[in-house]
């Protein structure tokens, strides 16, 4: 195989590692601030936009709205009254335990404040790491290398057998590679399939449709071009367990992009601003809702991959 095959791999494994071993140093210094007895008194939901990185556009950047708990907490160093609003040493990224920390925090909880004694403004209520997370990364890393490396032996000794039972030998990196492909693609339409049929078991809530746009936005075509592209952008709010959420996700499968706006324009009809609508909400983590429980398109995924996988079977025998 190609040295880029194991190299892009390599590179994400190497990412985690350096990220990990950052947030330890944050850890290992935050377990030395002196802490002083603060409260809270902003203990609520909020919305904020998150860069993302977005396939569909040309610049490979996007922007995502995602749920957050605001934790806001006073305290005094020095004479000196402060707010901070971080929780925790790690990262949150949102639409993560949002009801679990506001319940944790509700305003006028007395809690133990450690700040920066070079950055007073600077603190945390949680500074260290949940239990378990660097075992977990550790794993990640030894399964990612195993992976990585093991699918060397794994892919030589599949050429040899696909070699043994094929027609033309000489097409055998070609049934390999649309083989993969074709079996990635199938695995991908049952992920959605199965996504649905859970969500469709999610309890069901009102809600208010808060944004019917269409996005036009620059896109890339399959040979690198550039090119206008459009899709739907519906949010809405919903209530569950008496706190306040914003959800994007119209249905359980992939959002549609189009060259044509008609196309997109056909969702503003079903969802126009200010309709009450009924979401379904994952009761494990209420941040994560649909409009629709069921996995649209996905029939063109499944005949996706079955093409693919005949073209597969068509270079081995031919």
């Amino acid at each position: 195989m190609p040295w880029i095959v194991y190299a892009i791999p390599l590179a994400m494994i190497a990412l985690i590692a350096g990220a990990a071993l950052y947030k330890y140093l944050q850890v290992r210094q935050a377990s030395d601030w002196p802490s002083v007895i603060g409260k809270v008194v902003v203990s609520k939901s909020e919305v904020r936009k998150v860069k993302t990185f977005d396939d569909n556009a040309a610049s490979g950047r996007g922007e995502e709205e995602r749920n957050f708990a605001r934790i806001v907490y006073e305290y005094t160093v020095d004479g000196e009254k402060l707010r901070c609003e971080r929780v925790s040493i790690g990262e949150d990224l949102g639409n993560f335990e949002v009801a679990e920390t506001i319940a944790k925090y509700p305003v006028g909880t007395v809690v133990t404040v450690y700040f920066d004694p070079r950055h007073p403004d600077k603190a945390v209520l949680e500074r260290d790491m949940p239990k378990g997370a660097f075992g977990c990364i550790v794993w990640m890393i030894v399964i990612g290398l195993g992976l990585t490396f093991g699918g060397l032996y794994g892919f030589n000794k599949l050429g040899e057998l696909i070699d043994k039972i094929s027609v033309h030998p000489d097409n055998v990196k070609a049934t390999i590679a649309f083989g993969t492909f074709g079996t990635v693609v199938a695995l991908f339409a049952f992920g959605m399939q199965r996504m649905a049929a859970k969500a469709k078991q999610w309890p069901v809530v009102q809600g208010k449709i808060v944004q019917s746009e269409v996005e036009e936005f620059d896109g890339k075509t399959d040979s690198g071009r550039s090119q206008t592209m459009y899709r739907s952008r519906i949010s809405y709010t919903y209530r569950y367990n008496s706190i306040d959420y914003r959800g994007g996700n119209q249905t359980s499968g992939a959002q549609v992009v189009s060259n044509m706006q008609g196309f997109a324009k056909r969702a503003l009809a079903k969802y126009p601003l200010g309709k009450t609508v009924q979401i379904w909400v994952n009761p494990q983590n209420p941040s994560e809702a649909t409009l629709d429980p069921s996995a649209r398109f996905v029939w063109i995924i499944w005949l996706s991959a079955i093409a693919i996988l005949g073209v597969a079977v068509y270079a081995s025998q031919r």
